[in-house]
């Protein structure tokens, strides 16, 4: 993911992933032709987001072509507007809605939902999900209607499913050592334990061939080849042994035939009954493929700033999940351009990056861009954050997380939403509060295995309960509310009750966490680095703002170039934000900003101002830059003075006091005001280039300095410093 590049095409992929997720669990085992969907958004009114309607439309699609799908799907949008649940509010009123839930499913479960909420309790949040499945419930059963009128015949011919039997052979092959393998319990040897034992049963049943335990393999080679092609009940007559009424039967060939059966058949049927055997485990005894109990939460280690020269930094770790999450601070120009669907370019100040490279697993790939997985794992986690960052205005930067996964063994996003959390506090941004995220499982046919039938919740599930279990449900969020959720569901839905308990189980889990992530050591520095910019906001009128910008922007190119700043940012309230590396260069734009753009009062003085031309009617000074006024030739001394030119040249410096601004907004400008009464000396005696005070203390406001060159008197701006 680029910084400046645009983010529509992610959006996109996010669509995409919304709509296979709730699909995939519909679709039957042994269905293998390739099956394509295909969504575009050929009108769009600007009011209702497509996301869900495009979920809604490819379940129809799919329930009326010939694809042999179990369920029909539908999908929505749930909101909160005040104390409101609203099914697929529209953009307006979600700018107002506490909670973005999408949520999918059938008529009679919960296949799918994603969302992201500003801390909403589990209990408001399992409401909202009520009211989604309900409206969804309702599309189902007219979508139902119209599959009966115009729904094509599904193609069950093509679902092959692997032989019965293969299921039986497997577990004869594999056995006990497939129960040792998976009580090993780190990753990487389990799964070259396993990895083992599949080539065995492959080799067996692919290559040399399956032969059922008992049975006993026939007579002798030769004995077979002598009678192969004799018909079983032939009487056998051998030349001189017979007596009469004597008869010999032929020996019969008991040989077995091996069975033989396809690689594609093996390899899921393997995968199916290494998933039975985990299951079984946990439920019989208790324990998980790591020794777990099924509350129980991995190790946890944090530690902060490993990286000194980046603004903020953090390694997470939690069993065999490792992120290294990185905090870059900048300005406007880094924050990241978003086009969407009504062409208006929008700008993200936080944007999160998620890396999962092969590495992290210990394989080999080609790096290139980011996957569907990355993206919606990227985008979970950002989301997760978003909630606990300071408004714009209290913290003036653009904020980047880059999460790397160093280690992966089950939920790297949500080490993602620990490790960001962290990298934030160490780069002194000032988070509302810390935030922490868990990955959820579940066994659900708990009464196969020996169970009681209750659905078994895991708590942070491990890469292989993850492929083998029922549900992968992350939450994220702080000890009492939520701010990001995400579930899948691997089997034909679940119900509320289950979603509650794993819901309640999460919040335990998070809180656990987040105690942990407490214990941080090193811990966050919360203050910003002295590599960080240093960004400077300053409020001025908003008329004021295209002094600062100048014709094609030559205004503010000059003081970026003659004061050395990274950027000055305006925008059309009036605020300005200045990006240095130093404090000097800020000081020497702001006071350059603030003379631009003050605004002259009646009365103002202004102290050693350049006279810019001269007239025969009197002197031009600058009394700041590009401000200029007229000091006629009668307000140029206490004096009579024929020529200006004759006393004053280009160059020379005055102290001016602003006398009156005439209705076209013209400065006159007196210098005669701020001389005694009783002085007779001739302008030509005046040193113009003095800065020293000559007039009575009642003449000048109190709080003018009469060595300061810039009196507050010439800002009228409030500058705030962040």
């Amino acid at each position: 993911m680029r910084e400046q590049e645009p983010l529509w095409e992610f959006d996109c992929v996010l669509i995409c992933r919304l709509i296979d997720r709730p699909l995939r669990p519909t679709m039957p085992k042994g269905f293998y032709y390739e099956t394509q969907l295909l969504s575009w958004v050929f009108s769009y009114d600007g009011l209702h987001s497509p996301d869900c309607l495009a979920v809604t439309a490819a379940g129809i699609a799919v329930a009326l072509s010939e694809v042999p799908n179990t369920k029909i799907i539908a999908g929505v949008r749930v909101g909160i507007v005040g104390d409101r649940f609203i099914v697929n509010p529209t953009t307006e009123e979600m700018k107002e809605s506490e909670l973005d839930l999408i949520i999918a499913g059938t008529d009679s479960a919960i296949l799918m939902i994603e969302g992201y909420c500003n801390f909403l309790t589990e209990e408001r949040l399992l409401q909202a999900v009520e009211v989604g499945q309900a409206a969804v419930r309702g599309i189902c059963k007219e979508v139902e209607q119209l599959v009966r009128m115009c729904g094509k015949p599904k193609m069950t011919e093509a679902i092959k499913l692997p032989p019965a039997e293969l299921y039986r052979h497997v577990e004869d092959i594999s056995g006990d050592e497939l129960v040792r393998a998976l009580q090993i319990r780190r990753k990487i040897p389990r799964r070259k334990a396993l990895s083992a034992l599949e080539d065995k049963v492959l080799a067996v049943l692919t290559e040399i061939g399956y032969v059922a335990k008992g049975e006993v393999q026939g007579t002798a080679d030769v004995l077979v080849d002598l009678l192969e092609d004799e018909d079983e009940d032939e009487v056998v007559v051998v030349d001189g042994e017979v007596d009469e009424g004597d008869v010999h039967i032929k020996p019969v060939s008991r040989k077995s035939t091996p069975l033989l059966f396809s690689e594609v058949d093996v390899k899921l049927v393997f995968k199916e009954v290494t998933s039975k055997f985990l299951r079984k485990r946990i439920v019989e005894g208790g324990k998980r493929s790591d020794g777990r109990t099924p509350l129980e939460i991995r190790p946890i280690n944090a530690q902060c700033g490993l990286l000194p020269r980046s603004h903020g930094s953090a390694l997470f770790t939690r069993g065999e999940t490792q992120s290294l999450a990185v905090v870059t601070l900048g300005d406007k120009q880094m924050a990241q351009r978003i086009d969407n669907l009504v062409d208006t370019e929008e700008l993200k100040r936080f944007y999160l990056q998620y890396s999962f490279p092969p590495s992290c697993v210990g394989e080999v790939g080609r790096m290139g861009a980011p996957s569907r997985r990355e993206i919606g794992h990227g985008m979970l986690a950002e989301r997760a954050l978003e909630p606990i960052l300071p408004s714009d205005g209290d913290f003036p930067y653009t904020i980047r997380v880059e999460s790397t996964i160093t280690e992966s063994n089950g939920s790297s996003s949500m080490a993602s939403v620990c490790g960001g959390c962290l990298a934030l506090l160490d780069a002194g941004v000032p988070v509302k509060r810390s935030v922490a995220g868990i990955a959820m499982g579940m066994v659900l046919d708990t009464k196969e295995f020996g169970g009681d039938g209750t659905p078994l919740i895991l708590s942070d599930i491990s890469g292989s309960e993850d492929a083998s279990g029922d549900m992968d449900l992350k939450i994220a969020g702080d000890e009492n509310g939520i701010t990001a959720f995400q579930m899948d569901i691997k089997i034909g839905g679940i119900t509320l009750p289950v979603m509650q308990q794993a819901l309640l189980q999460a919040r335990d889990g998070r809180r656990h966490v987040l105690h942990e992530m407490s214990k941080c050591s090193p811990p966050p520095s919360k203050k910003l680095s002295m590599y960080a910019p240093l960004i400077h906001v300053m409020k001025v009128k908003p008329e004021k703002v295209n002094a600062i910008i100048g014709s094609g922007g030559k205004k503010v190119k000059s003081i970026i170039e003659e004061t050395g700043v990274d950027s000055i940012e305006t925008q059309d309230d009036g605020i300005v934000k200045i990006t240095a590396k130093d404090l000097s260069s800020i000081e020497k734009s702001k006071a350059i900003i603030a003379n631009l753009t003050m605004v002259p009062t009646v009365g103002d003085i202004y102290r050693n101002c350049e006279i810019k031309s001269i007239a025969t009617y009197g002197v031009f000074v600058e009394i700041a830059p590009g401000r200029e006024g007229l000091c006629h030739i009668s307000e140029l001394s206490s004096d009579f003075v024929a020529k200006a030119d004759d006393v004053f040249k280009v160059g020379d410096r005055l102290d001016v006091k602003l006398i009156e601004i005439n209705e076209k907004g013209h400065l006159r400008l007196s210098r005669r005001a701020l001389l005694p009464d009783s002085e007779k000396t001739s302008p030509n005696q005046q040193d113009s280039n003095s800065t020293e005070e000559s007039t009575p203390s009642g003449d000048v406001p109190a709080e003018q300095d009469p060595k300061n060159k810039a009196p507050s008197s010439r800002r009228k701006v409030s500058c705030s410093t962040s």
